[in-house]
């Protein structure tokens, strides 16, 4: 069974930063490009940031510009999201996602055609 588990979510104040981690099992994530989106209460679905499956592309929302990073380490199966500088704003339910054959470009703005998804794990930014 193909799954994705996000980890590293939880509560933190403005202007700190956390560290979202997601592992792949069933499958192996050489060949998938992957992408974290969020969904805060609300509101739609949107594709925060993406990397292509060797980790040479990757494609950020203008609202985390500067501020996340994304990065893989296949060897671990694993992808990565350092989130610094957190705001408010920033408070979601956060999800990874895996799609072969893509852009990172089209990786984050079409979600329909994901065919992995995690569970999601949320994010709080609050004092």
């Amino acid at each position: 069974q193909l799954q994705l588990v996000e980890s590293g979510g939880g509560l933190v104040q403005p202007g700190g930063s956390l560290r979202l981690s997601c592992a792949a099992s069933g499958f192996t994530l050489d060949y998938y490009a992957i992408g974290w989106f969020r969904q805060a209460p609300g509101k739609e679905r949107e594709g925060v940031s993406c990397i292509s499956s060797n980790g040479g592309s990757t494609n950020y929302a203008d609202s985390v510009k500067g501020r996340f990073t994304i990065s893989r380490d296949n060897a671990k199966n694993t992808v990565y999201l350092q989130m610094n500088s957190l705001k408010p704003e920033d408070t979601a339910v956060y999800y990874c996602a895996a799609r072969q054959f893509t852009t990172v470009q089209a990786m984050c703005v079409q979600d329909f055609r994901v065919e992995v998804w995690g569970q999601g794990i949320l994010v709080t930014v609050s004092s």
